[in-house]
């Protein structure tokens, strides 16, 4: 038999995905791979005409000294007794936009394929090679100049959010007097418009004067402290002195007066 399938990838890449079993093993149409089996082993379910026969086998790719590659195939029917055996050889040839894939070789079977139509049997044998070969080109690596030419997508830069200066808020949004920081604040004497007077008179009184008097400066104004009041106890007191004071002066004076007369 003979077989020529087109597969639009460079030959090199085909050879690269040649020797690596596992993308073999994938590129095997249908093929249902076991688990701790050889590179490629397993079942593949073979559709010719209207029948299906699932076969259990294994299958080897091996380069030649000339370049091409050898592919033995050897399964047994699952449900059955019948047997087939693949021996072909694989050569790769440059085309344009890709490379000639051309299979060459024999197959022999027997069981229940051996009772169905050659030429159905034929057709079923070519589709599964052209899928193959199909299959393959897509389990091929890319190509080195194309490996990193993606540009890496930068991050987009986060703005950084701008402190607004306290020159650009209003006055009511500042929750510190201008007093209230060592050293005070440079400014012209003026208040923002719709301040008290009396706020405007401390305002003007604490600039030009040091931080230390700022500091320790009582507040004026409507932000003076209110004195405490005095206790009932002294004003009590300074009520009854007066008059107990007035009271000892007069009787000095007549027990003065009295002495004078006796003498």
């Amino acid at each position: 038999m003979e077989h020529e399938v087109f597969v639009p990838v460079a030959v090199e890449r085909l050879r690269e995905a040649l020797a690596d079993p596992a993308r073999v093993a994938r590129a095997l149409p249908g093929l249902q791979q076991d688990e701790e089996a050889p590179p490629v082993a397993g079942r593949l379910k073979v559709r010719i005409g209207g029948h299906s026969i699932t076969y259990r086998g294994t299958l080897a790719v091996s380069a030649r000294d000339d370049g091409s590659y050898a592919i033995e195939a050897d399964a047994t029917e699952s449900r059955g007794s019948g047997s087939a055996k693949l021996a072909l050889t694989l050569s790769l040839g440059p085309a344009e936009g890709g490379t000639t894939a051309t299979f060459t070789g024999t197959a022999s079977a027997d069981g229940r394929i051996a009772d169905l139509p050659a030429e159905e049997v034929a057709t079923a044998t070519t589709r599964l090679l052209t899928r193959f070969a199909e299959h393959l080109g897509d389990e091929a690596p890319e190509p080195e100049s194309s490996r990193g030419s993606e540009p890496v997508p930068m991050p987009a830069p986060v703005p950084e959010e701008e402190t607004p200066s306290l020159d650009d808020l209003p006055a009511s949004a500042v929750p510190f007097a201008e007093g209230d920081f060592e050293g005070g604040f440079e400014d012209d004497g003026t208040s923002p418009p719709g301040a008290p007077a009396e706020a405007a008179h401390a305002r003007r009184t604490m600039i030009g004067r040091s931080a230390e008097e700022v500091d320790h400066a009582p507040p004026r104004g409507r932000y003076a402290p209110v004195p405490a009041p005095e206790s009932a106890g002294t004003g009590a007191a300074l009520r009854w002195a007066a008059p107990a004071a007035a009271f000892a002066l007069a009787s000095a004076i007549v027990v003065g007066r009295a002495l004078r007369k006796r003498h």
